[in-house]
């Protein structure tokens, strides 16, 4: 493989029935640093069925093209038919680097992908830079359970991948001045190609708080000790105009759905004020909350980690503290 021949940062824009999905204009955030740092293109890569309309709002979040593949094949998400489409143009216009969302559509498209092209792929990726001789994307993930930190190099193959979940990253802001170009790229796909047939999507009738998206979340762990006491923690969230959040502890015995889980295997959140009750700190949960932009720790253990990282620790009872909380915001809305 000559790796000279690639060049240029690729992002896989992902939409769901016409729906861009968050992550891909912060994956365009984050590919614009490293483009500009290897002084390369970044090309975001829209797949679906009459998706053209969502092409020029991706090229005004950081793309300097965005090339859009059309096809009634392509309208649902298919392993098989977004591979093909995929590979093919990564091996006609050899870009150096792909992103993809750690969705649970990335997560099914990115091992594929990568499989195919016969290239690397460091999943759940916390940071990505470039190395210092400009050759290499170094990808850091949380390894052995999320004890430590790895920085992953793929040095061999290209294109270099990895998948970042919602929430790591910020998007740029829009600019419609700047927009990149526009191209439509014909898709060399037939329902022939794909070996699975959607005959029916259904959609579950559940209301579900989007966590990533909160700019205030009370989040509880094991010291929170029962599902009755969450609901101080929900009577908190509502006072405050805020959500409430778990730690893999507290999903894992039911107190809150899975949906509302925070750290390396839930979700990845930057809220303005993030208040952790009866939470250890442990570096899995840390990973995904770690960039509030105010820490606010309750815990009984003065030692516990999160009251290191916490920029207010309150040592004390959840309990009487709470309380104390909810009455005093109520004071002032009254």
């Amino acid at each position: 493989m000559n790796l000279d021949q690639y060049k240029g940062v690729w992002v896989f824009a992902e939409q769901r029935d016409g729906e861009l999905q968050k992550v891909s204009l912060e994956l365009l955030g984050e590919g614009r640093k490293l483009a500009d740092k290897l002084g390369v293109k970044l090309t975001a890569l829209l797949l679906g069925n009459n998706v053209s309309d969502m092409a020029a709002n991706v090229a005004s979040h950081g793309a300097d093209e965005v090339l859009v593949v059309e096809d009634e094949t392509l309208a649902h998400y298919t392993t098989d038919g977004y591979t093909k489409v995929i590979c093919e143009l990564v091996e006609e216009r050899k870009p150096e680097i792909l992103f993809i969302g750690a969705t649970f559509v990335g997560r099914d498209l990115g091992p594929r992908v990568a499989a195919r092209l016969r290239t690397g792929l460091t999943a759940d990726c916390t940071s990505l830079d470039i190395d210092e001789e400009g050759k290499y994307l170094l990808a850091t993930r949380p390894a052995f359970g999320g004890n430590l930190m790895a920085t992953i190099a793929c040095t061999d193959h290209r294109p270099q991948m990895a998948t970042v979940r919602p929430g790591v990253f910020g998007k740029l802001k829009e600019d419609k001045v700047n927009a990149g170009k526009i191209e439509t790229v014909k898709a060399n796909i037939s329902q022939d190609d794909i070996r699975t047939k959607i005959v029916k999507v259904v959609k579950e009738n559940k209301v579900i708080e989007d966590i990533a998206e909160a700019k205030i979340l009370i989040s509880g762990g094991r010291g929170v000790g029962n599902k009755e006491t969450f609901k101080l923690l929900e009577e908190l969230a509502e006072v405050m105009g805020g959500t409430v959040s778990a730690s893999r502890a507290a999903i894992e015995n039911n107190w809150l759905d899975k949906n509302y889980q925070v750290g390396q295997t839930g979700k990845t959140v930057r809220p303005n004020v993030y208040i952790a009750c009866g939470i250890s700190g442990a570096i899995q949960h840390v990973a995904g909350m770690q960039d509030s932009d105010v820490i606010i720790a309750i815990n009984k253990d003065e030692n516990a980690a999160i009251m290191k990282l916490a920029d207010y620790a309150i040592v004390g009872d959840l309990n009487k503290v709470i309380p104390e909380l909810i009455k005093q915001f109520k004071e002032i809305d009254n």
